[in-house]
């Protein structure tokens, strides 16, 4: 499957998760990849891993500086960009009594103004008709207990995809967005959780998943892929759950 040879895809937190193995996907249907992450190793790690054509480049995306310095490697790389893949993002989960200034301003500063600039530094290297695919989450319309900040990020990168739909469509850029539910990637050990507590997660938010268990991040590489193609090309504004069923369960109790 050739859907996005020769195109160039841009993937942040690209180094594991599902940001990793939207690289992959990316890879296998034919585009060059360029994939971010914050620590060096990891991210020359993923990238040799994703084969001798992808670029690795350090970056955080809650750092302006580094976002305007991604856009100009890639500039000189490439000089265009077809998919931009907004992926890279941080948890962390405290009753609204116990968060921190550090921890609202860390999450928010990656999650969603991290994002936002992201999108902005490389909105002029862009091709028309190119596809942005911003990584959000349940989490933006349920309402989870410990997960308040966390949350209130990513309903904002919602807003922002709706938004971002109607602005770039003058450009025919599509702006989408995906919404995963529980999915097995390293986010929740990242966020502090011991390896039993990663499993027990898992396994109680399975019994409340009609398909009765955790999605892969492969699952949401493939649906990022779709969007990210001309497959797609007539869906822009548009948020995509997958989660399992998750979310209809929930409304109907």
């Amino acid at each position: 499957m050739s859907t996005l040879k020769d195109k160039v895809a841009i993937v942040t937190g690209g180094n594991s998760g599902i940001g990793l193995a939207t690289a992959e996907e990316f890879i296998a249907r034919g585009a060059k990849v360029v994939i971010t992450g914050r620590n060096r190793d990891a991210v020359d790690a993923a990238a040799s891993g994703l084969g001798s054509g992808t670029l690795g480049v350090t970056a955080d995306q809650a750092s302006i500086t580094d976002a305007e310095a991604l856009v100009n490697t890639v500039k000189e790389r490439y000089g265009k960009v077809d998919v931009l893949f907004v992926n890279a993002g941080i948890g962390a989960f405290a009753p609204v009594n116990d968060v921190t200034e550090e921890q609202f301003d860390q999450m928010m500063n990656v999650n969603f103004k991290g994002a936002f600039f992201t999108i902005q530094k490389f909105l002029p290297l862009l091709n028309d008709g190119a596809s942005i695919i911003l990584l959000s989450s349940i989490n933006a319309f349920t309402g989870m207990p410990g997960a308040s900040v966390y949350s209130a990020s990513k309903a904002a990168l919602n807003s922002l995809g709706r938004t971002l739909s109607r602005e770039l469509a003058t450009r025919r850029i599509r702006v989408n967005t995906v919404n995963p539910g529980p999915i097995k990637t390293p986010i929740l050990a990242k966020a502090g959780l011991d390896e039993a507590s990663v499993a027990s997660f898992h396994q109680k938010f399975a019994e409340r998943i009609p398909l009765n268990r955790a999605g892969e991040s492969a699952e949401v590489a493939k649906l990022v892929a779709f969007l990210a193609s001309s497959d797609a090309s007539f869906i822009t504004g548009a948020e995509y759950n997958i989660d399992g069923g998750f979310t209809v369960h929930e409304l109907l109790g």
